[in-house]
């Protein structure tokens, strides 16, 4: 098994980059790398959240990607981001509405942290309620068995009575 340099990878892995944007069977033919290998370089390097171009497009990639991409665009000025979008094969809008997206999750975290607050005072609410009206209930129930002991007893006496006059 042939062993290569990261630095040999990086070089083979850049030629998928744009402005190249060779395909793997042409960099395996030109490298004299086989194919397999150059898809598991590929593999490991979507799995590490680097942006590596595949089947997929940037419409499709992974959330992880994604913010890989975000994070490394912060700090960079207009003309960076520019060069960054090309290099990667994708366009500024799609960074910036990236942006947009993860702000809004975490705006809307924030929302539904509230949310699930004002759900839980009215579930205790809801349930202060129920138990109320089953001590009611529960109350009515004992106070109708009582009644009708009383009138078994009741009943009872009257039978006795009644059989011995």
């Amino acid at each position: 098994m042939t062993h290569y340099s990261d630095e040999r990878k990086q070089a083979v892995l850049s030629k998928m980059l744009p402005p190249q944007n060779m395909s793997i069977a042409a960099i395996s033919r030109e490298e004299g790398i086989h194919v397999q290998t150059l898809y598991s370089w590929r593999n490991k390097q979507k799995q590490a959240g680097k942006v590596v171009p595949g089947k997929a497009s940037s419409y499709n990639w992974s959330a992880e990607t994604k913010l890989a991409v975000i994070i490394e665009t912060a700090a960079m000025s207009e003309s960076q981001l520019n060069q960054y979008c090309r290099e990667k094969g994708i366009f500024k809008e799609q960074v910036k509405q990236w942006k947009r997206d993860c702000l809004t999750g975490f705006q809307s975290s924030g929302a539904q942290k509230k949310e699930a607050k004002k759900q839980a005072r009215l579930d205790k609410a809801e349930i202060k309620s129920l138990k109320t009206d089953l001590r009611r209930k529960e109350k009515a129930l004992a106070e109708t068995t009582a009644l009708l002991v009383l009138r078994k007893k009741l009943n009872a006496l009257w039978e006795n009575e009644n059989q011995e006059s």
